[in-house]
């Protein structure tokens, strides 16, 4: 963080996680994916942030992994090897299972590792001059952790095709197989993500959101009989918390819960 690989603004309840390697393309290397893990933790446990919005810096948002750091790995053993990948692995999973809705403001070419980004991101928006895609095997590497996350976002058709040919898509395309949210022209960038945020913000429950998000993570793991039994439990759950009980109060009272003041 002292290198500014990441840069952290809290506007309100919205805190923007930018990466800062614009002279690398924002590449993620071993301090960059510490700098955002510690940045996505610093978010989650602030109570006053309510949303979180990842951007890259210049005109990338994130050309993947730092290929120069990948090399000087090649002559490290297993071991360290795999501590590395688990630690980027570790970014990924930060990011899809955190309490706050995570927005990808896609500011250009998402690629590799960076397309990853985008995709385990709750919403992405991407302005309309990005590609995006997953290049891996066009260099004889393999789009390995961010397949976890890109199977469940896609049918397996579009999972093969992007992963397998390696090739990049406008973000119009993108935005039509679901891979991010949506396609934007560069001026009405900035304003639809943090329209989006400040919905967000103002229109949902924390408490809710963070429960939902638990089980859009859970639940395509699971067979029918126990995602059912794991949703009565979280029906219930929620039931008690201080926002549904609020929530619940304000509907039939025709007034606007606490999280709208």
């Amino acid at each position: 963080m002292s290198e500014e690989l990441v840069r952290v603004e809290k506007d309100g309840p919205v805190t923007v996680v930018e990466m800062h390697r614009p002279e690398k393309r924002n590449a993620l290397n071993g301090a960059m994916v510490a700098a955002l893990r510690a940045a996505l933790a610093d978010a989650a446990s602030d109570p006053g942030c309510r949303v979180v919005v990842l951007t890259g810096a210049g005109r990338v948002f994130s050309a993947g992994a730092d290929l120069a750091a990948l090399e000087a790995l090649q002559s490290a053993t297993a071991e360290e090897n795999l501590a590395d990948s688990e630690h980027l692995a570790g970014l990924f999973e930060a990011i899809y299972l955190h309490p706050k809705p995570v927005i990808a403001k896609i500011n250009g070419h998402a690629i590799a590792g960076g397309c990853g980004l985008a995709a385990v991101c709750d919403f992405s928006i991407a302005t309309e001059e990005a590609r995006l895609g997953f290049t891996e095997v066009r260099i004889g590497f393999v789009p390995a952790i961010v397949m976890v996350f890109v199977l469940r976002k896609l049918g397996e058709a579009s999972a093969r095709d992007l992963l397998l040919r390696g090739h990049l898509v406008t973000a119009a395309e993108a935005a039509r197989i679901g891979l991010i949210t949506r396609a934007v022209s560069p001026e009405a960038l900035e304003a639809e993500a943090t329209t989006l945020a400040r919905e967000l913000a103002r229109e949902t429950s924390a408490s809710a959101l963070a429960l939902t998000k638990r089980m859009l993570a859970q639940v395509p793991g699971m067979g029918l009989k126990e995602a059912l039994d794991y949703a009565a439990r979280v029906n219930a759950l929620a039931r008690g918390t201080a926002d549904c009980r609020a929530g619940i109060r304000a509907f039939l009272d025709k007034s606007d819960p606490p999280w709208r003041t």
